[in-house]
């Protein structure tokens, strides 16, 4: 039994093994991305990062959930060696990342410019959480892309899961997380470079009976700034998009978080990124810009297949 609806940006599916307990389950993943969207959307005027991105320098009070938001950036970025840091709001908005990405794409690129700016790293962030209140310096704009709807997916695939007792399923896009028993053999998911690919398209599937799947890729959000294609995986090195042999890359974890931390750094990280995956013992599927697939750690060979 399954449901998917707009949200975050994306397509927003809930799937759950219990006949009947659709309705609650969406009902509670709708409320976990309606409060994810109000506390951490760039795009939202009235969200608290929007608020926090303006301030200029001076400390915004910030909810339980920002505050959670905002701690799991910060470990993203201190696990990665800062391959994925929050900082890079400003320059994928000068870049021209700086609506939802259906008003991006609409743009006529062959008019606009792109700018970048350097990176100012996330020591430069602030949280006192005593006083519930996070600063950053002016000028510094933060954009939570990369962690918070993974975590939107692991805190809805736990609230549903909570309120129907039973196993569920949550997607956003490309990042999936589930919660609860599993059906037999595990969850079903097809993998590829679009997460709304048709089923002709999808190159592999898998079976997840825990914790996250993340599939991050440079081939889908694009648009054109002159005669340049631009994407919206920024390297925070260089504050510009990841120059990247990969075209897309699926991670598995212990959370749809660390899975698509995981899997933005590996785009970042490049030519070393099966090395570093293996390392911290992560399974993955790396698809090479030539369709050449590179299996790491556990991942089953029968699902390598482009």
């Amino acid at each position: 039994m399954t449901a998917s609806f707009p949200a975050l940006g994306t397509t927003a599916s809930v799937a759950v093994t219990a006949r009947g307990a659709l309705g609650a389950a969406r009902a509670a993943v709708e409320r976990e991305l309606d409060a994810i969207d109000r506390a951490c959307s760039r795009f939202r005027d009235d969200s608290e990062l929007a608020r926090l991105n303006r301030a200029h320098g001076r400390p915004v009070e910030a909810g339980p959930l920002l505050l959670e938001a905002m701690h799991v950036a910060l470990a993203a970025a201190r696990t990665t060696g800062g391959v994925v840091d929050p900082t890079v709001g400003r320059t994928l908005r000068l870049a021209g990342y700086d609506a939802t990405f259906k008003v991006v794409a609409a743009r006529d690129g062959r008019t606009f410019r792109a700018r970048f700016v350097p990176t100012p790293g996330w020591e430069t962030i602030e949280i006192d959480d005593a006083r519930c209140t996070i600063r950053v310096p002016d000028g510094v704009e933060l954009d939570l892309g990369a962690t918070a709807k993974a975590l939107a997916a692991d805190r809805a695939a736990c609230a549903a899961a909570g309120a129907t007792g039973c196993g569920v399923l949550v997607g956003l896009g490309g990042d999936i997380a589930v919660c609860g028993a599993p059906p037999a053999g595990g969850w079903a998911v097809g993998i590829a470079d679009d997460h709304a690919a048709a089923p002709t398209e999808v190159h592999t599937t898998v079976a997840v009976r825990g914790g996250g799947l993340a599939t991050s890729s440079t081939t889908v959000r694009r648009w054109r700034s002159g005669d340049s294609d631009l994407h919206h995986v920024i390297d925070p090195r260089t504050g510009r998009p990841a120059l990247t042999p990969w075209r897309t890359i699926s991670v598995a974890a212990t959370s749809c978080v660390e899975a698509n931390v995981a899997s933005t750094a590996a785009l970042v990280l490049g030519a070393t990124a099966p090395a570093w995956l293996e390392q911290r013992g992560l399974p993955a599927r790396l698809v090479s810009l030539g369709g050449a697939v590179v299996p790491v750690c556990a991942w089953p060979a029968a699902a390598a297949a482009a």
